[in-house]
């Protein structure tokens, strides 16, 4: 008889501890998640932004040679560099490298570096990664004198 209670309580408690443990899992699951869709939230949202700049007949371009800037690098290579390189590639702003974590998964018409390789001087680095800026920002100002910006502010500021 006490090996049958043993036994069912054992089952319980294994039971109990599983369920805690899949809750647990799932709570970290759901905030992952949720992190992921608030930061494609704020994409879409910067991605209208620039998509309204651009109908009122502004662009990143004419703001930055109105800046004085001839030169630059763009941080993040994923869906928001490739389209801050496509616009700014035949704009007269030289494109000299992107730079990305991911380097070896870039396919791009420009060089690609890591943020740990030495970064040759330009004029700006426009960093795609917005929601991750400041760290971003942190990091690149102890290698580089470089002027940086955020593609968020560059868009919101046209």
């Amino acid at each position: 008889m006490k090996k049958g209670i043993t036994g069912v309580l054992s089952a319980v408690a294994g039971g109990v501890a599983g369920g805690l443990a899949v809750s647990a899992r799932s709570s970290k699951e759901i905030k992952k998640w949720c992190g992921l869709a608030g930061k494609h939230l704020e994409m879409v949202k910067l991605y209208d932004q620039w998509f309204a700049t651009k109908q009122e007949g502004k662009s990143v371009a004419d703001y930055l040679k109105g800046e004085g800037i001839k030169t630059a690098a763009i941080y993040g290579m994923s869906f928001m560099g490739q389209r801050l390189y496509e616009e700014l590639k035949d704009s007269g702003i030289e494109i000299r490298y992107g730079i990305d974590k991911n380097q070896d998964k870039i396919c791009a018409d420009i060089d690609i570096v890591t943020p740990e390789d030495d970064l040759e001087e330009v004029d700006v680095i426009i960093v795609t990664a917005f929601c991750f800026f400041d760290e971003i920002e942190d990091f690149l100002m102890g290698k580089t004198d470089s002027r940086i910006l955020s593609l968020e502010d560059l868009i919101y500021m046209l």
